[in-house]
Formats: C-alpha cells, structure tokens, sequence
C-alpha cells in the first residue's frame, strides 16, 4: 500500500476532494481493493488525516476555477471527517461560490456521528449523492458489509430523505455489476422515496 496527502485530484473536468480513508463498510465491489488510487491519480492512502489548512492550500493549488464541480470523495467516507467537511465547504463556498459541490457518501452520517446530520450541509453542498448499492435490506448488507449491522439500510434510507431538505439535490447510485433483479428493487425503493437513481458504470 503506497501512501502520500492526495487531498486534491481531477476526475475529468470535476476536482474531487479526498478527506479521509475511514470507512463504516467494506463493500465487495470497493476501488481500494484493486489500487491504490483512482482515475490515474497518485495514491489516496492518506499519510495523515488532513487539517483544514491543508486542505483549503490543496484546494487553492488544484485551480479550481478550471473544473466545473468540485466532489468530497476520495479513499474514505467523507462524513467520517464532518467537520472538515464542513469547514472546507464553507471555504470553498466563501472563495469559489459559483463552483457547485457534490458530496458521494453511504448515508451513514447519522450513525458514524451518532446524532442527525442532514441539515448541516445547507448552504454547503449542493448535491448529495448516496451510495444505494442494492434495492433490498439483505443484498445491501451482503455487498456493502457495513459495522453498524441491520440499522444501516434504514439510516441510509432516513439519511437521503433528510437531506432532500436542505440540498439542492439528491440522487441515489448503484453500480452496474450487481444483478438486474436488484437494479429493478433500486429503483422501486427510489421511486417510493421520490429520489432520482443513477446507474453507473463499475471502474475497478
């Protein structure tokens, strides 16, 4: 495992932030297993948690101004680190208010950081992307193997639901490598919660 303080990387025209490697859930399908980074980046094994100078020096390196989303999303849960998260949302929206922000996450927020959460991304991201990973309670907890257990997929569930209100917009993802049939309960329980689901196309 090679490491370095990738904390800013870009994904075609999208600069995506990497806060954390602290992660709820091995998911069977999860990049880390097969690299040590992503999209032809340096490594995203963190040496250290990053502070929020270091992260707000990143991103002023990495040029913002040149990429038309900037994405929490690295080799961890970002909600891991809400208060970073938190802090370099609010830098990003100071200094570059006219670049949306996007935050991929599991839904676990609630459980990781043990009280609501949802409501503290107003007026810091603008869309929140959730990890649905199966449209059923025992094919989640089959693939997405989180340690909270059984509670998990209600709290993701809850957590999604929360955050159409203070969000501009929120999308579940499934990946393209679990069965149809599965695709199929996805997109049922995204229609029940009146969320928008994408398909999206496995990179390993």
């Amino acid at each position: 495992m090679k490491k370095s303080m990738t904390l800013a990387y870009p994904v075609e025209d999208k600069l995506y932030l990497n806060l954390t490697n602290r992660c709820p859930c091995a998911c069977t399908f999860c990049i880390r297993n097969n690299a040590d980074g992503a999209y032809g980046s340096d490594p995203l094994w963190l040496e250290h948690e990053p502070s929020l100078q270091e992260m707000t020096e990143a991103i002023k390196n990495a040029k913002p101004e040149n990429f038309t989303e900037i994405v929490f999303c690295g080799y961890g849960e970002p909600t891991e680190a809400l208060e970073l998260l938190c802090g370099t949302a609010d830098f990003i929206k100071e200094n570059y208010p006219d670049i949306p922000t996007r935050l991929n996450t599991n839904g676990l927020s609630d459980l990781i950081n043990k009280k609501p959460t949802a409501h503290l991304l107003k007026n810091r991201i603008d869309t929140v992307s959730v990890s649905l990973n199966a449209g059923t309670e025992e094919e989640y907890l089959r693939v997405t193997r989180p340690k909270f257990g059984k509670e998990s997929f209600s709290a993701m569930q809850k957590f999604a639901s929360d955050c159409k209100e203070y969000a501009g917009k929120v999308m579940f993802t499934v990946v393209d490598v679990i069965p149809d049939e599965e695709i199929q309960a996805a997109k049922a329980l995204a229609d029940k919660l009146g969320i928008y689901l994408r398909i999206r196309e496995y990179v390993g």
